[in-house]
């Protein structure tokens, strides 16, 4: 059992280890803090520690540095959030104002967390699955050319350019936005979905060629709506960190590109009652991700729980970047908030 001192060595292990990126010795715990104990008290610490596999020694007579078990404990027991500054929350603030859309905000979430930490940005968007269309849009772009534009009661937008088979006037269009809207409107996304099949499934006339076009492009983006999304920002940081990798960025890099992975991961971190969790290092290899960290917060929206964190080496300062993706993600959550109000 590791005693209570133990512990706090640990806790100034982990935190010069990654201020310093240098192993760390008994006689520097000395120098930079305060245990009102010998060097040689310390040694014996820290034989402790590293019989129960929490700290390691890269090489031979040199200092130690946190295990991946030794970051879980940190991160458990000994971590203690950093209130972010009046200038962070500031930028927070003055950097997520007056979005254009959802898309917009989720876009600036990952850009201001990645400045704020200096790692990988990951956002859930919200789920819309159990989401309700609100309203159905057509424009006319040409005689045979139609914008649709789709709005959910979650926050969600869709838009889309498609061609139609036969030229329509403005009297059509009326009757088709007309009986589209009375099939779809007020109803939840897969109940919407298999009305549109049902009736793209119904023998085709003449007169219905441009409903069941239309039907099935938004078929396709109702589909959309149902599908998990992430948006990233600061991919360009692992390179400028790759040293701090014990091994090849490169499973991180094809995580970033195909999204999945990382979506999987994400969903499946266990929250602590403040709704912040971490996935450390080996915790992550059976998704190829042995080599990363990530840390994350969830935030509220309409249609459920979702999202926001930072994905980079097991070596990274977990207080700060726990603090600023919880800040980050009240703040989100007080914008869909607010904007729910308003609608």
């Amino acid at each position: 059992m590791v005693t209570e001192r133990g512990l706090q060595v640990l806790r100034a292990i982990v935190q010069d280890y990654v201020e310093t990126h240098e192993p760390v010795g008994s006689r520097s715990i000395v120098d930079r803090h305060s245990f009102g104990v010998s060097a040689a008290t310390i040694r014996n610490d820290m034989a402790q520690l590293e019989d129960e596999e929490l700290i390691t020694a890269p090489h031979t007579s040199s200092g130690r540095v946190p295990t991946d078990k030794g970051y879980r404990v940190f991160v458990n027991h000994l971590a203690q959030l950093r209130p972010l500054s009046t200038a962070q929350r500031s930028a927070i603030e003055s950097f997520l104002a007056d979005p254009a859309d959802l898309d917009d905000l989720m876009v600036r979430t990952v850009r201001v967390l990645t400045q704020l930490t200096g790692q990988v940005a990951l956002a859930q968007y919200p789920s819309f699955a159990r989401a309700h269309v609100t309203h159905v849009e057509l424009v006319t772009l040409a005689p045979n050319r139609l914008l649709i534009v789709l709005v959910t009661d979650a926050g969600g937008v869709s838009q889309r350019i498609t061609a139609l088979p036969d030229a329509i006037d403005e009297a059509d269009l009326a009757v088709l936005r007309a009986r589209l809207s009375a099939l779809i409107t007020g109803q939840a996304i897969a109940s919407a979905s298999d009305r549109l099949q049902a009736l793209v499934g119904t023998e085709e006339t003449p007169h219905d060629r441009v409903l069941r076009a239309v039907a099935g492009v938004v078929i396709d983006e109702l589909g959309g709506f149902r599908q998990e999304r992430l948006v990233m920002a600061g991919a360009a940081t692992l390179a400028r960190r790759e040293q701090d990798f014990r091994g090849s960025i490169h499973p991180l890099l094809e995580a970033i590109e195909e999204q999945v992975t990382l979506l999987r991961l994400m969903s499946e971190m266990v929250p602590d009652e403040h709704g912040l969790a971490a996935s450390i290092g080996t915790e992550n290899a059976s998704f190829g991700l042995g080599e990363a960290s990530i840390v994350a917060s969830n935030y509220a929206a309409p249609s459920g729980t979702a999202r926001v964190g930072v994905m980079g080496p097991t070596r990274m300062d977990y207080p700060s970047n726990l603090a600023a993706a919880r800040a980050v993600a009240r703040y989100l959550s007080r914008m869909l908030d607010d904007d729910e109000a308003g609608r």
